[in-house]
């Protein structure tokens, strides 16, 4: 079980591992949404996420048609989004987990639309949008 939280620990959370590979979005929405270069996603099944705690403090906001980010009220910390066009799957902040991770960087994906200041340099494999099998 890997747990994770907010900023102020608030909302507390478990996720039923093991994790997915992490994907790095460098879409403008996420850019903005972060506050950062780019957002680290873990996909995960709706039915592997348990919500412990701050059930009141959780709060969304649909950034586009089907799309909603969902954030601790109290303290700002974005911790999943949902999207309808992927239903059952929340794609989890991996900055709001706990402790060492069993997973690592899949890809970075919107990589038309990355910052221009923000250098990728790792070796993985860049889409300038989704890749033909993730979305």
């Amino acid at each position: 079980m890997i747990t994770g939280s907010c900023l102020c620990g608030g909302i507390r959370f478990e996720v039923d591992g093991p994790l997915e590979p992490i994907q790095v979005c460098h879409c403008g929405q996420c850019r903005k949404a972060q506050g950062t270069a780019f957002a680290t996603n873990i996909p995960a099944a709706e039915s592997r996420f348990r919500l412990l705690a701050g059930q009141a403090l959780l709060s969304s906001f649909s950034s586009s048609a089907g799309k909603q980010r969902c954030f601790c009220s109290r303290c700002g910390s974005p911790i999943f989004s949902r999207n309808e066009r992927i239903p059952g799957v929340l794609r989890v902040r991996a900055g709001t987990l706990d402790g060492e991770l069993d997973t690592r960087l899949q890809a970075h994906f919107f990589t038309a639309h990355k910052a221009n200041w923000f250098d990728i340099d790792d070796g993985l494999p860049c889409y300038a949008e989704f890749a033909p099998s993730v979305e």
